[in-house]
């Protein structure tokens, strides 16, 4: 048997201009239909009472006073419920401003949609409103 031949290292040509440019776009739609998914799940009403920041700072004292005298393994799932109370508390102030995301989002999803193979539908299931991909001249063809 003959050993391998060895390999020639490829020269890395520098990428064109119009390359880097395309990259880019890609990562600007990416960004502004992940930002606007992220933004519709955030916003969606939930099932059960709307929490409050008084509800939360209810509950996290209610939780200071049984972590004392709570079995090892109660401590640890009241530490974890304690845990992600103060995260939604210190998120309960943020704003999103979900009108200029959608703006965004109804100027590339067509492309990203279209480069990406997102069908109408698809868009729908994760919760893009009919208007919205009207309005993004989205068609509701089946690939």
């Amino acid at each position: 048997m003959s050993a391998a031949t060895p390999t020639k290292a490829r020269k890395k040509t520098p990428m064109s201009a119009e390359h880097k440019a395309a990259l880019a776009k890609g990562r600007e739609e990416g960004r502004i239909v992940r930002q606007y998914l992220e933004a519709l799940e955030s916003t969606k009403p939930r099932r059960g009472r709307k929490r409050t920041p008084d509800s939360i700072r209810k509950r996290l004292a209610t939780i200071e006073a049984a972590l004392p005298e709570s079995d090892p393994l109660n401590r640890l799932h009241l530490v974890e419920e304690k845990q992600r109370l103060e995260a939604e508390l210190a998120h309960s102030g943020d704003v999103v401003d979900l009108a200029a995301l959608e703006k965004s989002f109804i100027k590339v999803a067509r492309q990203y949609g279209e480069r990406k193979g997102i069908s109408y539908s698809a868009w729908r299931t994760v919760g893009v409103s009919a208007s919205v991909l009207q309005q993004a001249k989205i068609p509701r063809t089946r690939g």
